[in-house]
């Protein structure tokens, strides 16, 4: 993944949605979905949830 991807994916996973990571990253929402897109092709997983659990095991994020 691309650093920009890797930023994205953290904030999914961090439960923010399309239009918060958007303003986060100060880039536009149909880049935002772009850039899911792309992670989700590049690592064969089909929702959301699947991208959450996989931040979990890569260490991405943290657990509360």
């Amino acid at each position: 993944l691309t650093a920009r991807e890797q930023e994205v994916l953290i904030l999914i996973a961090e439960d923010y949605g399309n239009q918060q990571i958007a303003n986060h990253l100060t880039i536009s929402v149909k880049t935002v979905e772009r850039h899911r897109e792309n992670i989700m092709r590049k690592l064969k997983l089909h929702s959301r949830t699947e991208l959450v659990k996989y931040a979990i095991r890569k260490k991405m994020i943290a657990l509360d």
